[in-house]
C-alpha cells in the first residue's frame, strides 16, 4: 500500500516512521532543502534531530505527485496552515481515498474542526472516510519507541479497522472510535487547558492545584464535546483524559511550556518567537471559545487562558479567580 504524510514537522515525521513498519510512506516537506536532507540522511535535523527514520520513508517537495499515487492521505499541518496546504493537494487526492488528520485545533474564522475543513476543501458530502488520529502522543517519546496508545476516529468502521493496521506497531497501539467529533474537540481543547496547567506550574502551585485544573479542564472538554454531538465516553478515553494528562503534565508539551513561561511572568510574544514549533493552543484558544459561546457552554479555565493570551490579563490572577467563582455541582452541564 502506498501512503503519504503531508507535513514534515516532528509529529508528521514521527507518524510517517511508525507507518513505515507496515506500508510505504512518502513524506512531503514544504521546504525543498529539508526534503532533500531527509531523503539523503533519513533524519529530520530540523524538527526531530538525532532520530533515524526508516528507509521505507521517502521524502519529497512535490505535493501533487505524492498525493496522486497514495491510497491513504495523512495530514500533519498546524491548523492555521491546514486549509492552504490541503487546497494545494486537493486536485491530486482521489474522491474515495481515506484522509486522516493529525492536527489538533479549530480553524480560525470558520470555527471548523480539521475533518470538517477536509470535507469542505475536498467537496465531500460523504465524510465517513475522513478521520483523525489522536491521543496522548508526545512526538519525541513515540519516535524513541516508547510504548504509546492512540485512537483512530472515523465513522466508517471498516476503514477505521484498515487504518488501525496501517498505524499499529509493537510500540504504538491503536484503538478505533467512531466519535470523530468528540475526539477532535478533546484534542483541540486540551491544548488550551494545558496552557492553564502550565501557568499553575510556573507560578509554583502544588499537585492539588494542578490536579484540580486538569480535572476541571476535562469537564470543560466534555461539556463542549457533548454539546457539539460527541459521545460522553470519549472524554474518559485516550483522546480525552489520556491526551489531557500527557499534555498538561509533560515538560515536553509545547502548550504546557507556553503556560509555564507565562506563569513565570514572560510575555506571550517573546515565548512564541523563540519556539521552533507551533503550540496549537496559542492559535486555537480564540476559536475554541467562540465555539463554546455559540453552543452556550461555560468554560472558565479556557476563558481565563484566552484573557491572558489576548487581553493582557495577569497569569497570577487565574487560580484565585477560578477559586472564587460561584459554587456549582461537579457535573454541571454534563447531564
Amino acid at each position: 500500500m502506498k501512503t503519504c504524510m503531508i507535513g514534515a514537522g516532528s509529529w508528521g515525521t514521527t507518524v510517517a516512521a511508525v507507518m513505515a513498519d507496515n506500508v510505504d510512506v512518502t513524506l512531503w516537506a514544504r521546504d525543498a532543502d529539508l526534503a532533500k536532507r531527509l531523503e539523503a540522511t533519513h533524519e529530520n535535523d530540523r524538527y526531530l534531530p538525532g532520530i533515524q527514520i526508516s528507509e521505507r520513508v521517502r521524502a519529497t517537495n512535490d505535493l501533487a505527485a505524492v498525493c496522486a499515487e497514495s491510497e491513504v492521505v495523512v495530514i500533519a499541518v498546524p491548523s492555521h496552515g491546514f486549509r492552504e496546504v490541503l487546497s494545494a493537494a486537493a486536485p491530486s487526492i482521489a474522491p474515495d481515498v481515506p484522509v486522516v488528520s493529525l492536527s489538533k485545533g479549530v480553524e480560525q474564522e470558520t470555527y471548523l474542526r480539521m475533518t470538517e475543513v477536509v470535507a469542505d476543501v475536498l467537496g465531500r458530502k460523504d465524510t465517513s472516510r475522513i478521520g483523525v488520529l489522536t491521543g496522548p502522543n508526545l512526538a519525541q517519546e513515540v519516535a524513541e519507541g516508547q510504548p504509546t496508545a492512540s485512537v483512530v476516529a472515523m465513522t466508517d468502521e471498516d476503514t477505521a479497522r484498515e487504518l488501525q493496521k496501517v498505524f499499529m506497531t509493537r510500540t504504538f497501539r491503536v484503538y478505533t472510535n467512531p466519535d470523530v467529533i468528540g475526539c477532535e474537540i478533546a484534542g483541540a481543547l486540551k491544548n488550551v487547558v494545558a496552557i492553564g496547567a502550565g501557568i499553575a506550574a510556573g507560578l509554583g502551585y502544588g499537585d492539588n492545584t494542578k490536579a484540580a485544573l486538569i480535572t476541571r479542564g476535562l469537564a470543560e472538554l466534555a461539556r463542549l464535546g457533548i454539546a457539539l454531538g460527541g459521545d460522553p465516553l470519549t472524554f474518559s478515553g485516550l483522546a480525552g483524559m489520556g491526551d489531557l494528562v500527557a499534555t498538561c503534565a509533560s515538560e515536553k508539551s509545547r502548550n504546557r511550556h507556553v503556560g509555564f513561561e507565562l506563569g513565570k511572568g514572560r510575555k506571550i510574544d517573546e515565548i512564541v518567537a523563540e519556539m521552533k514549533m507551533v503550540a496549537e493552543g496559542v492559535k486555537s484558544t480564540r476559536s475554541v471559545l467562540e465555539l463554546a459561546a455559540r453552543a452556550g457552554v461555560e468554560m472558565p479555565i479556557a476563558a481565563f487562558v484566552g484573557a491572558i493570551l489576548y487581553e493582557g490579563a495577569r497569569a497570577a490572577d487565574m487560580v484565585p479567580a477560578l477559586m472564587l467563582r460561584e459554587a456549582k455541582p461537579e457535573l454541571h452541564g454534563m447531564r
